[in-house]
């Protein structure tokens, strides 16, 4: 009866046993069966892009032939051996003007480079030629000669009527990634930024749009495809995006552009006057005044035309302050910046009303605006 018991109690055990070991054999049977099994996924049907991804997809592929990477290079100096090489200075980004073959990028992509390359976007690579440059304007241009197949140049836009929250799109070349897209809107306007060398580029447009080092150059697009503006730096503590980029007002660089072709660099509006920023706050500090005094009448230029008068000095050391200029076209001057910044809104040959004190009389003179003297 015992033994009886003992073999009940050991069967029973290895039952036991048995369904626990094939309990925990039990997924890698599953595995094994999964495996052998094992096929791709059936794909679930997307259906139709949005509207919006279909139109960004459009505006890319209908825009990106007229955008170029610009490559540039520098020459040096082997001091052994005297021969010159041309090593890589940088890279940017360019954008098709004309049918010419004008190429509009930024004055920093090239400065300081003795060779410039543009690469097209079906891979063809031709040597640029630099036909203007404006630093003021961060502007330039240069031009490649494209036998056949010349690429579509950009539609252009305007930016004086943009609105901050508009769609803006910007294609470019960053980290030498070529041809990148990315999108955002217009965060703010007529912003200003100081440059490195201290001058202050004005009414930039600003977005969100990832711009990045090489995307300089490269365009800022509307909703419709056309230029609004070229790309040209970002705000950033770390040297890479931060959310905040600035692009040249086109525009301004419709109005720039054709000057560096033409000349080869822009030529300022001038009223035929001297002027200096310095003397005139000192000016102003000692005599208590509001504008902008005239020091030198140019010989021959309109200013003396008109009439104006600049400082008169006596033998005896003595000084008669010249004519202040007080308004042009209606708005108040009260620096030499504020006259050169006014000023770039007409065009050589314009006839421009300007408001003079003399000897506490206001006076009225029209002006013809001529090419700055250097």
């Amino acid at each position: 009866m015992e033994d009886r018991f003992i073999r009940r109690l050991f069967a029973i055990t290895l039952v036991l046993m048995t369904l626990m070991l094939f309990w925990q054999s039990l997924p890698w049977i599953e595995e094994f069966i999964a495996a052998q099994q094992a096929q791709p996924r059936p794909v679930t049907p997307r259906g139709d892009l949005a509207e919006d991804e279909k139109a960004t997809i459009e505006l890319f592929e209908k825009t990106k032939d007229s955008v170029v990477y610009i490559a540039t290079a520098q020459a040096v100096i082997d001091p052994w051996s005297l021969n010159i090489f041309n090593i890589p200075k940088g890279t940017g980004s360019g954008i098709v003007w004309d049918k010419i073959g004008h190429i509009v990028t930024n004055y920093h992509v090239v400065a300081g480079a003795s060779e410039a390359r543009v690469r097209l976007s079906d891979g063809r690579d031709y040597h640029a030629v630099l036909i203007g440059t404006s630093p003021k304007h961060d502007l330039a241009v240069l031009r490649i000669n494209v036998p056949i197949k010349r690429p579509q140049p950009i539609m252009i836009g305007t930016s004086h009527d943009l609105k901050v929250g508009q769609k803006t799109f910007a294609i470019g070349n960053p980290f030498g990634l070529d041809w990148t897209l990315t999108t955002g809107i217009v965060s703010a306007l007529d912003r200003s930024m100081r440059e490195p060398d201290g001058a202050v580029m004005r009414h930039l447009i600003q977005t969100d749009a990832a711009i990045n080092p090489g995307n300089s150059g490269g365009p800022l697009l509307d909703s419709a495809g056309r230029l609004i503006g070229v790309n040209t730096a970002i705000f950033s503590p770390s040297g890479a995006y931060a959310g905040i980029g600035f692009a040249i007002p086109v525009d301004t660089v419709n109005k720039i552009v054709p000057k560096l072709i033409a000349y080869g660099k822009y030529i300022e509006p001038s009223l035929g006057i001297e002027t200096d920023e310095r003397i005139n706050r000192l000016a102003q500090a000692r005599l208590n005044f509001d504008g902008v005094m005239i020091l030198r009448v140019l010989p021959g230029s309109s200013a003396e035309k008109a009439g104006l008068e600049g400082v008169t000095l006596y033998p005896d050391g003595s000084l008669e302050p010249g004519d202040i200029i007080v308004a042009i076209e209606g708005r108040p001057v009260r620096s030499v910046a504020e006259i050169k910044e006014i000023l770039e809104n007409y065009e050589i040959g314009d006839i421009v009303t300007i408001e003079i004190s003399r000897n506490g009389r206001l006076l009225k003179k029209k002006i013809i605006l001529e090419p700055a003297r250097r």
